[in-house]
């Protein structure tokens, strides 16, 4: 929002005056303390005259489309760094990335019941987590036990205490996960967060 404002040269007031949203709700969303709802999103698009995607361009400070950095990695199980901890057996994918956005792992679930799990664990950032094979009975300390059959996906908030087991029935389940924080020290965190007896390979 930042950028595009600087792009044009306006002023917190005058971009306000444009797109009809408060002062107050703009600065909160360009300090990251405020998400615009789709209705606001569509109508600073409207207001703008800019395509909704324009909305979500990368762009640097000076309003200008961010330089493509051209990174590539492909990720395959055989040189993925595999983590075995009580619970989970993760391979995370494109290791050879630094400071990445976001963290591609690809999980196989053993703990069959949350009592089984232990302490719920919790981590910087936010998670998407898509079933492949089984059943996850995914818990969270702020929602009831929800149970993901193989094609179903949960998004939550990693700060909240969460654990994932395989649901009644499963030997064990197959999850691919994408992990996001600011943290460049993200997959680090992750791996801590479940090192309660890991062998890593």
């Amino acid at each position: 929002m930042r950028a595009l404002r600087a792009g044009k040269g306006w002023t917190l007031r005058e971009m306000s005056e444009r797109t009809g949203i408060p002062l107050s709700t703009l600065s909160k969303v360009e300090h990251d303390l405020l998400t615009l709802t789709y209705d606001k999103l569509l109508q600073l698009s409207e207001r703008l005259g800019l395509p909704m995607s324009e909305l979500f361009a990368d762009r640097s400070a000076n309003g200008q489309a961010a330089a493509v950095t051209a990174r590539r990695s492909i990720g395959t199980l055989q040189n993925a760094l595999r983590v075995n901890t009580r619970n989970y057996d993760y391979f995370y994918l494109c290791t050879d990335l630094r400071h990445k956005r976001f963290i591609p792992i690809v999980t196989r679930i053993r703990a069959r019941s949350v009592d089984e799990f232990g302490q719920l664990v919790r981590h910087s950032g936010e998670e998407w987590i898509y079933v492949l094979e089984g059943r996850v009975e995914v818990h969270t300390e702020y929602y009831d036990t929800a149970v993901l059959e193989p094609g179903q996906s949960v998004y939550i908030d990693s700060g909240m205490g969460h654990a994932f087991v395989a649901a009644a029935g499963c030997e064990e389940a197959v999850v691919v996960a994408v992990c996001s924080s600011a943290h460049d020290a993200h997959m680090n965190e992750i791996i801590d967060a479940h090192a309660d007896d890991d062998d890593r390979t």
